[in-house]
């Protein structure tokens, strides 16, 4: 009789790895990260070069000096998107030390704090975004227009996001803002004031269908966003307006579609049972949605995605019946 040579699972290794995902998702954000560009000029180079730098060094010297750790992480790209996505969430034209200050707060405190990669609750680049909000409110609310390379970078024409514009309508039922709305196919495309990542909704959901098409993320949670939001928004359709028209502009305005596709679907912070990942999207959309119409900020998805972050313990509870278990009383 042969003997038999046993080992610890798994015995096939399936191909994927850290630095391929995130790769592929840096890929899936570049047709928005183009396009941002294109309508913001230098502006956008320029956040976003020193968003990714900012991260990439904070990383490195944190887990230099600070865990001692022998080998560094930089190399698996997860604080490049992690820049890249915090750049996506702030205006083209804030200033560069403000920036460096997200990039740090991002990986420094909400990443490596924790233990790094895979230790974390919450999203770091919403955990930056959120913290640059509440401490320089002005700066993170300043919207320049997308006019192309003839924006300046510190100092560009702005002006109010349609997600203003529609609150205003929500609270007050007042119509007549309406004529400062883009037009629907604009706010597709992206000719539109804004944060890097809320331009060009049809770029976005391009990238978010190559990620699901590609497995890196599942449908679950984006259908899940989207479909609570559409719903919301149907319901609370200010009178004199059409429902069409006002689901189709919260929709494709301010960061909805990148939260959805790209941030809510952060493997670390989001649920591992199908189930749970419908559950945390119609969380996020409903606590967005309920920030959108009668909180203090026109856009709600920063908050709504760190705040279903922090009920991910609670939802990974939620899985099937393991066979031959007796039911629970």
């Amino acid at each position: 009789m042969s003997n038999f040579i046993t080992s610890p699972a798994p015995h096939i290794h399936g191909g994927d790895s850290i630095r391929k995902n995130m790769l592929l998702v840096i890929l899936a954000l570049l047709p928005a990260y183009v396009v941002s560009v294109i309508e913001f000029g230098w502006g956008a180079l320029i956040t976003a070069a020193i968003s990714v730098a900012a991260c990439v060094l904070t990383e490195w010297l944190v887990g230099r000096f600070v865990l001692k750790e022998k080998r560094q992480t930089i190399g698996d790209l997860s604080a490049v998107l992690t820049g890249l996505l915090l750049a996506f969430n702030l205006p083209s034209s804030i200033d560069w030390w403000i920036v460096i200050i997200g990039a740090v707060v991002a990986i420094g405190v909400g990443k490596m704090t924790f233990g790094g990669l895979g230790q974390n609750p919450f999203n770091p680049a919403l955990v930056g975004r959120v913290f640059l909000l509440i401490s320089f409110p002005a700066q993170m609310t300043t919207w320049p227009l997308a006019k192309g390379f003839e924006t300046s970078y510190l100092d560009a024409e702005t002006g109010a996001t349609p997600l203003y514009y529609l609150k205003h309508m929500a609270k007050t039922g007042d119509l007549s803002v309406m004529e400062n709305l883009p037009a629907l196919r604009d706010a597709f495309l992206g000719a539109m004031g804004g944060s890097l990542g809320e331009v060009c909704a049809l770029a976005l959901i391009i990238g978010g269908l190559f990620l699901i098409c590609t497995r890196v993320i599942t449908w679950h949670i984006p259908v899940s966003i989207i479909a609570t939001v559409a719903l919301f928004a149907w319901i609370g359709t200010p009178a004199g307006m059409e429902s069409s028209q006002y689901v189709a502009y919260q929709l494709l305005s301010g960061g909805l579609m990148l939260g959805a596709f790209f941030m809510a679907t952060d493997y670390v912070t989001s649920p591992m049972t199908a189930w749970g990942k419908i559950i945390f999207g119609i969380g996020i959309g409903f606590i967005m949605m309920v920030i959108r119409t009668w909180g203090a900020y026109p856009e709600g998805m920063s908050f709504a995605i760190l705040i279903m972050n922090a009920c991910v313990p609670l939802l990974n509870k939620i899985r099937p019946q393991r066979f031959g278990e007796p039911k629970k009383k």
